[in-house]
């Protein structure tokens, strides 16, 4: 099955990609997981996500799901949802680059349940070239500032693009 028309520009993202990742924030421990992450076609005009880290010794820490949609030309929105009380709508922005694509987003609305940490903005970026993918997310939460939180290097383990 192709990709939708309007999935050109990130096509390149379909698979499942895994590796490590660190963690940071002011307000805990840094420490270090295992990230993969999930885009894949459902031939409709917008990718599935789903993003799941794993601890050294394979214990799972965090999930979240949801749906890339590219509205138009270099434009990007990336809806989320997540069991710790969160759900995000993140917009930006699609740039090709050479053998990749650079992927920026920034929060438009976060809505915490009423029982989760406060989170108040987020942003994420992904950079795909060849066969390899970084991701990094920053967020201001618990009264923090925007900052830091999760930074990983990822490998392609099966593509579909």
């Amino acid at each position: 099955m192709d990709p939708s028309p309007n999935l050109a520009s990130v096509n390149l993202l379909i698979g499942v990609w895994q590796g490590p990742g660190r963690g940071t924030y002011p307000t805990i421990t840094p420490f270090e997981y295992t990230e993969e992450v999930t885009f894949s076609d459902v031939g409709k005009p917008f990718l599935v996500y789903r993003q799941r880290t794993f601890s050294s010794t394979g214990s799972p820490m965090h999930t979240e799901s949801g749906f890339l949609r590219v509205p138009s030309v270099g434009v990007a929105e990336l809806v989320l949802a997540q069991p710790t009380g969160q759900t995000e709508l993140l917009e930006g922005t699609i740039e090709t680059l050479d053998r990749g694509l650079r992927l920026w987003l920034t929060s438009r609305q976060v809505v915490n349940s009423t029982s989760a940490k406060q989170v108040d903005a987020t942003q994420r970026e992904y950079i795909l070239h060849g066969d390899t993918m970084t991701t990094e997310f920053a967020m201001a939460a618990v009264d923090q500032p925007m900052s830091q939180h999760l930074f990983s290097t990822l490998q392609a383990v099966r593509s579909g693009g």
